[in-house]
């Protein structure tokens, strides 16, 4: 569950900054940038900054 939360999450974050960037501010693209590294760490590391949110929540795997 904890997965497709997180994934689920990203991609909001994703597509939420690329149409800000087109309609508010080109610098929103550092966010998707932002995202991306994350989510890059996160394959490496096995870390995850929303897992630990989402268990601190009661979000069960």
């Amino acid at each position: 569950m904890k997965n497709r939360i997180v994934r689920a999450v990203a991609g909001i974050f994703i597509l939420l900054s690329l149409v800000l960037a087109i309609y508010v501010n080109i610098n929103w693209l550092w966010f998707t940038a932002f995202v991306g590294f994350n989510l890059l760490q996160s394959s490496f590391t096995k870390w995850c900054l929303m897992e630990d949110i989402l268990t601190k929540f009661g979000v069960k795997d």
